[in-house]
């Protein structure tokens, strides 16, 4: 009796193994031509094996399933497209966008599920230009983590997350709410989780931030364009603070990325040891041997200058002291990024998205090309490069066997015309078909 029910426990076994077998989603994709592997060399009419979320294969042709012995794998023909690494945008905010014609006070309209909802859109059509991972470097905790989450299980289409939360911000400064009678501001919590003051006090805001959630800690080390205040854009961290924040950050296993656009606050940020800088708007000499010095990155947001540019001309509602700061740092951002390029300082792509619209993240490889990236380099910021930064080199960042399956598609070689990859014909991430 007891050799029957183990002959039954095993049969039962090898059957449910059958089933998993049977259910493994298993695709064939055939790229007419392929960015391939970190070097992003590329080759033509090859075949890639998606099994589940992950590259199995990528051999030379166009092989049939009956060649590769999967008789029962999906084939998706892009034979007449060219075929790259899903694109990572480092600097976005998913939970709002900017809008001259927004009411200025809606933050004390809404409900934090108002600011959820209306990403969802940002989120798709995020995902439809073909990022198939962002880094938010600045949102509420109380809703990007839970859209995180939300994407993760697949109860909402959208990239893969990396987050911030609420940024760590000294009282007054770019991170913290300006423009409100104080009694306001302190009830609303300001600028959140991350206002502090004193090293003591900003060792203690980072280890809340990351108790929230947080994947990755963003500082405002100098004052910010946006922010309602006659404040510049210097320094506003002391360097003892810095210092705080970075070791803490650190000695919890999190990044620190540091929004910079003032000389000075961009060499006491590297000095602190921060791994990248955004907008990083000021740079000179000294400043791009601090990056060499500190192997740091720069993530430019060459998109968020042109478009509050922009903005000034045609806003007649603009708080003066933002649009006095958007006169001042834009056309600087041209020549920092040059400099920088010039000297090989290591660059991620990022676009600051929110401030400019959430879908339009290619634009910002345009400017890289136009202000002199070559548009291999300017593909491998959105690609290798940002999976480096990211930490996320093993799994992210290029084709290659062993990696998450994040692949998209144009019609033409972007290496002939950057402008293509504003005109993303299919993506998948994790190996499902977000769009075809």
């Amino acid at each position: 009796m007891k050799k029957i029910n183990l002959k039954i426990s095993t049969l039962s076994v090898l059957s449910l193994l059958s089933t998993f077998a049977v259910n493994a989603q298993t695709t064939i994709i055939h790229a007419g031509k392929m960015l391939v592997g970190t070097d992003q060399d590329v080759k033509e009419q090859q075949t890639l094996v998606i099994e589940d979320n992950k590259i199995a294969a990528i051999k030379a042709g166009f092989l049939t399933k009956q060649q590769l012995n999967l008789s029962d794998a999906d084939v998706i023909d892009l034979k007449n497209q060219m075929v790259l690494p899903g694109l990572i945008d480092m600097h976005v905010h998913v939970t709002f966008e900017r809008d001259a014609k927004r009411n200025p006070h809606q933050w004390a309209t809404e409900y934090e599920a108002d600011y959820a909802l209306r990403s969802l859109k940002y989120l798709q059509r995020t995902v439809d230009a073909g990022f198939t991972s962002v880094r938010d470097l600045g949102s509420s905790y109380q809703v990007i983590f839970p859209l995180k989450r939300a994407v993760e299980r697949g109860d909402i289409v959208g990239p893969r997350i990396f987050a911030a939360g609420d940024m760590i911000t000294p009282t007054g400064g770019h991170g913290d709410m300006h423009g409100y009678r104080r009694d306001i501001t302190k009830a609303t919590e300001g600028g959140g989780l991350g206002v502090c003051d004193g090293a003591a006090d900003c060792t203690r805001a980072v280890r809340d931030v990351i108790k929230s959630g947080a994947d990755v800690i963003k500082i405002t080390a100098t004052g910010g364009v946006l922010s309602n205040t006659a404040a510049g854009v210097n320094q506003q961290f002391t360097d003892e603070e810095l210092s705080a924040i970075v070791n803490t950050a650190h000695h919890l296993g999190r990044k620190v990325t540091a929004h910079a656009h003032g000389t000075e606050g961009i060499k006491a940020a590297l000095r602190a040891g921060v791994d990248s800088i955004e907008h990083g708007s000021f740079l000179d000499k000294d400043t791009v041997k601090l990056f060499k010095k500190q192997d740091a990155y720069l993530v430019p947001t060459l998109l968020a200058g042109a478009t509050v540019k922009e903005e000034v001309l045609n806003n007649p509602n603009m708080p003066k002291a933002i649009a006095d700061k958007v006169e001042v740092v834009a056309p600087k951002m041209e020549a920092s990024f040059k400099l920088a390029l010039k000297n090989k300082v290591k660059i991620a792509f990022g676009t600051d998205s929110g401030v400019s619209k959430h879908g339009d993240n290619a634009k910002e490889f345009e400017l890289l090309v136009k202000y002199g990236m070559t548009p291999k380099q300017a593909i491998k910021s959105a690609t290798v490069e940002a999976a480096k930064l990211l930490g996320q080199s093993d799994n992210l960042g290029d084709l290659s066997v062993g990696k998450q399956a994040d692949i998209i598609s144009v019609n033409m070689n972007v290496l002939d015309n950057i402008s293509e990859l504003s005109q993303v014909q299919f993506v998948m991430k994790g190996g499902k078909v977000l769009k075809q």
